[in-house]
């Protein structure tokens, strides 16, 4: 299946869903065999159920202010890069923003087959336990 919309368009279609934790929708945008989902610290995921309970822990809310899109072709595969800032709560409802992030996409017939996801929350985390002495 082939989505309409041009990568760029599709890759922020498909964050915009996982946002509103709409797998539904989000399922639409990705393949359904070989997917490879890899999120800061090397870990791997094969479906978005197992993002979303990754990050269930982690955040109460986290969205994404994209402040920059780019698209290429390499050997047949199109690529998404989208960059911008990290935003939400923590899971003891204290808000946080601007925390950077790299989202890159490798898709295959219009639809995400990889997704590689860096982000500086890691450090933000740090930074606060060195604070408060955790």
């Amino acid at each position: 299946m082939t989505l309409h919309g041009t990568a760029i368009e599709r890759a922020v279609a498909y964050l915009a869903a996982m946002q509103d934790r709409d797998l539904d929708l989000a399922r639409r945008y990705v393949a359904s065999d070989g997917l490879t989902l890899v999120f800061p610290g090397g870990k791997r995921f094969g479906s978005l159920e197992e993002i979303r309970g990754n990050s269930a822990g982690r955040y109460e809310v986290v969205k994404k202010h994209i402040s920059d899109c780019q698209s290429w072709v390499i050997d047949g595969t199109e690529r998404v890069m989208i960059t911008g800032t990290l935003y939400g709560k923590w899971p003891d409802g204290t808000a946080f923003d601007g925390i950077r992030f790299i989202d890159l996409f490798e898709m295959r017939d219009g639809l995400i087959v990889r997704q590689e996801v860096w982000n500086d929350t890691g450090e933000r985390l740090l930074e606060m336990n060195k604070r408060t002495g955790v």
